[in-house]
């Protein structure tokens, strides 16, 4: 990039960034920030570990370790990812997009069931060896160059849906849309949030930089002095139980293997993999983002290539600790729009925090303790900062273009569409039932030349395969948007004018702007001199 565009890219960064990219403020002020940070993906990191525990039937004392165990893996990825991966202040935790894939092996095993072995440690035994399966293969897919070759066919006009859909997929979260929902607490949180972000910021340094957390603390101050004075009775949304907490371990023992050794099934493998494809596509959407919000250029291929290998890596690692997965956390891009604060300095101090925390006992009980209306809060305001930034990148586009605004239109429509039709349907073995494939394989796998040998099995497991995918892909609103963008866009006839591309190329950073750690090293070795270098 040429001088002139750089010191534009760095002016729009100065008018919403309080700290940038490489800015490392005092450690007290980091820390603080770096657990506001993780505070806004508490929600999330708590709801899957505890969605997967209710679907596998474990015991409370071994859902606390499993809880404890995603924000350990959480606070590991995250220090990768933004020291050796993609180097962005992106949270790394337990990804959405590959829950409906470990649901489904949940499903599958604890029907069948284990004979000496509980269900549940049965099923997450499975779910382990699918995960550390498919992330090799994501590893593969990233440091050998192949997701970062999609880079060439990623236009404005693919990337604005594919992160406002991010955003707007969560619209009809529990937390936000439960029947019985408190929404004086929720709105209670929702405008703290918005009156220090917006309307106080400017009055003192601490409500721009703290909104989050400030307005999480106040909120779960009220609701819990009014569980206390019984205001607040054990099935009101806004309770929160603080006699949980005494009731918690203080130290949980957390390591390798922790449940046993990993199983491994193909077709559970396969399924997985659907689950990992959409949480790569949140992810570049998610690398965009924060380039967007803090004024950078765009990534490179060379840094997409690196954040998406480095997940991988940090997938393997969450299956051999036991959990769900990992990927890059949306909540945390919301997280920056609101407070300005940029800063991997920062990141990386919260999840130090969260690591050591992901031990005590008593910490996961008190996050589990805030209440989903306030939870909901926090959603609405960081969701709607990810849907403005996806719908921000347009500025690229040639609006008056009837072309990209089909494009545009569709990809939002059906990302919103396909989702909400997939909700019919409870898992990927009701699916299975309503598309009808066991009877549609009968008459196949019943005939002389097939029946019982081992073609049957693999056409069987492909068809399963097939139908899985298609359920997951089609649960997950930014990767069925992102698709149909995608193709769309290099289909139908635009110039790269248009479309967005010729401008976006000036604003996209070169390769060799981007240094693996490696060579960031070894220039270090080669300048003894250098008395400081950024983390």
């Amino acid at each position: 990039m040429s001088g002139e565009q750089t010191d534009d890219i760095e002016r729009t960064a100065d008018e919403g960034i309080e700290y940038g990219i490489d800015d490392r403020p005092p450690l007290g002020e980091s820390t603080v920030l770096g657990i506001q940070h993780y505070l806004t993906m508490i929600g999330a990191n708590i709801a899957v570990p505890l969605i997967l525990a209710d679907a596998m039937g474990m015991p409370g004392d071994i859902t606390a370790q499993f809880v404890g165990t995603f924000f350990v893996v959480s606070g590991i990825a995250t220090l990768a990812q933004t020291t050796f991966g993609n180097r962005y202040p992106i949270v790394q935790g337990a990804p959405f997009s590959m829950l409906a894939p470990a649901l489904a092996i949940v499903a599958v095993v604890t029907t069948g069931g284990v004979a000496g072995q509980p269900d549940w440690q049965a099923a997450l035994l499975q779910l382990q060896g699918a995960i550390i399966v498919a992330a090799a293969v994501q590893v593969l897919m990233g440091y050998f160059g192949l997701v970062g070759k999609l880079q060439r066919f990623l236009s404005p006009v693919v990337i604005a849906p594919t992160i406002a859909l991010i955003g707007l997929s969560l619209f009809d979260a529990g937390q936000i849309t439960s029947p019985d929902q408190s929404w004086w607490l929720l709105g209670l949180t929702l405008v703290l949030i918005v009156l220090f972000s917006q309307y106080l910021d400017l009055k003192h340094k601490a409500f721009r930089l703290y909104p989050v957390i400030l307005a999480i603390a106040i909120a779960w101050l009220l609701a819990a002095v009014m569980s206390w004075m019984d205001l607040l009775v054990g099935d009101h949304p806004g309770y929160v139980p603080l006699g949980e907490v005494t009731d918690a371990s203080l130290l949980l023992p957390i390591y390798p293997f922790q449940w046993g050794v990993p199983e491994f099934t193909t077709a559970f493998i396969i399924g997985m993999f659907a689950g990992v494809l959409a949480s790569i596509v949140e992810s570049i959407g998610d690398y965009y983002a924060v380039a967007n919000l803090t004024g950078s250029a765009a990534p490179s291929e060379r840094r997409i290539n690196h954040g998406i290998g480095m997940e991988g890596l940090m997938n393997i690692f969450s299956g051999i600790m036991g959990t769900g997965g990992s990927t890059s956390y949306s909540e945390n891009v919301g997280a920056i729009g609101l407070t300005g604060v940029a800063s991997r300095y920062v990141v990386q101090i919260g999840a130090l925090v969260m690591l050591v925390a992901g031990f005590v006992g008593y910490f996961g009980q008190v996050i589990a303790t805030i209440p989903d209306p306030i939870v909901g809060g926090l959603f609405i305001a960081m969701f709607a900062q990810i849907v403005a930034v996806g719908i921000g990148n347009l500025r690229h586009v040639d609006l008056d273009s009837s072309r990209n605004v089909f494009v545009i239109g569709f990809a939002l429509f059906v990302g919103l569409a396909i989702p909400e039709y997939m909700a019919n349907f409870e898992n990927t073995l009701v699916f299975r039932d309503a598309v009808g494939i066991e009877a549609t394989l009968a008459p196949l796998l019943g005939m002389e030349l097939i029946a019982g040998t081992a073609l049957a099995g693999w056409l069987e497991a492909t068809a399963l395969a097939v139908v899985d995918t298609v359920f997951i892909i089609g649960s997950t609103g930014m990767a069925i948007g992102g698709l149909a963008a995608l193709f769309l866009d290099n289909t139908i006839p635009g110039t790269r004018e248009e479309r967005g591309l010729a401008q976006w190329d000036r604003l996209t950073e070169d390769d060799s702007e981007f240094e693996p750690f490696w060579e960031r090293w070894a220039d270090s070795d080669d300048t003894p001199s250098e008395t400081t270098r950024e983390s």
